[in-house]
């Protein structure tokens, strides 16, 4: 990865063609897909897009329809990774027998957290270890949405979804997040980020930096979803904002192992009452509406905990500034 810092202003994402296009069919409101549109203006030349089954590539390829304004390929549930290995191979031997003349392509595998979390980390794994030369992408809207709200493996707990439903005995799901991010660092990969479409000047500056590693990267944004959270179409950005004034999903970039806080953690870190409790955040989504009474307060309690505990952790295994 080279060490240019990149800074993305208005004018380079105004001046600068859309490569996923409006008149796809997502949801008003939908995290994903304004993240998409964004992260596709930090590309920087000849790039292949691979995407996994999943809310985004259903709504952005309706036959005979496509959002698409580069070479894209659909794949199968579990197969962003594996596929962007063989875009990689292919791009190689082609280079090599003389084919294409291109000193670079970028390749971009996309996935949602059911791609990623679940049936895809096996070929997501494989890929890293093999070291192919790819961007993996993951939007994580926190469950499968596109099949009905259910459960993943990144669901947070306490949250109501139709495979864990909230009622008498249950409230929610009783499992944690999965830790993706630290699970990718343990690949020993070059760069490991975070990111949210609210602060999309970092966002867009980690996908820059991800597409310079030769070699596999791995950015994890977070994007809410207003119908499997059931909040308000109009709040999207507001509740992106808010998972990182909460530290429910603080924003940090790691390159060869040494992580970093992205500002707008940083700054919680120097001035921790900045902090906002994680009710500022659970407060208006309808998934976490049963944790806002007195029989459920011991979840809240127990939310809140773990997000301070994961934060602490954080701090301690960040570089200092």
């Amino acid at each position: 990865m080279t060490t240019q810092e990149w800074k993305f202003t208005s004018k380079d994402i105004a001046s600068k063609p859309d490569l996923f296009l409006s008149g796809h069919r997502a949801c008003a409101g939908c995290g994903p897909a304004a993240t998409l549109r964004l992260i596709m203006k930090a590309t920087r030349g000849p790039t292949i897009v691979t995407q996994a089954t999943g809310c985004m590539e259903i709504v952005g390829s309706i036959y005979p329809y496509t959002s698409w304004a580069l070479p894209w390929l659909h794949t199968a549930f579990e197969n962003a990774a594996a596929n962007a290995s063989g875009i990689d191979a292919a791009i190689k031997a082609m280079r090599k027998n003389g084919k294409i003349k291109q000193e670079h392509i970028d390749i971009i595998a996309l996935a949602g957290d059911g791609g990623t979390y679940d049936i895809g980390l096996q070929a997501l794994s494989g890929a890293v270890e093999r070291g192919h030369d790819f961007l993996f992408i993951l939007y994580d809207n926190e469950g499968y949405m596109n099949t009905g709200i259910q459960r993943s493996s990144s669901t947070p707990m306490g949250a109501s979804t139709t495979t864990t439903p909230a009622g008498s005995k249950n409230p929610g799901k009783l499992e944690t997040k999965k830790p993706i991010t630290e699970i990718m660092l343990a690949h020993d990969m070059e760069y490991v980020a975070t990111a949210t479409p609210y602060y999309w000047k970092d966002m867009l500056t980690k996908v820059r930096k991800g597409l310079e590693v030769e070699g596999p990267a791995f950015l994890h944004i977070f994007a809410p979803c207003p119908r499997g959270w059931r909040t308000e179409p109009g709040k999207t950005m507001e509740y992106s904002k808010l998972s990182v004034e909460s530290c429910v999903f603080p924003i940090w970039e790691a390159v060869n192992g040494k992580r970093q806080l992205s500002t707008p953690s940083k700054l919680i870190a120097l001035a921790p009452q900045k902090k906002k409790p994680v009710t500022d955040y659970l407060n208006g989504q309808g998934r976490f509406r049963h944790l806002f009474t007195p029989q459920n307060q011991h979840i809240v309690d127990k939310i809140q905990q773990l997000t301070d505990k994961n934060w602490q952790r954080l701090l301690q295994k960040c570089e200092p500034a």
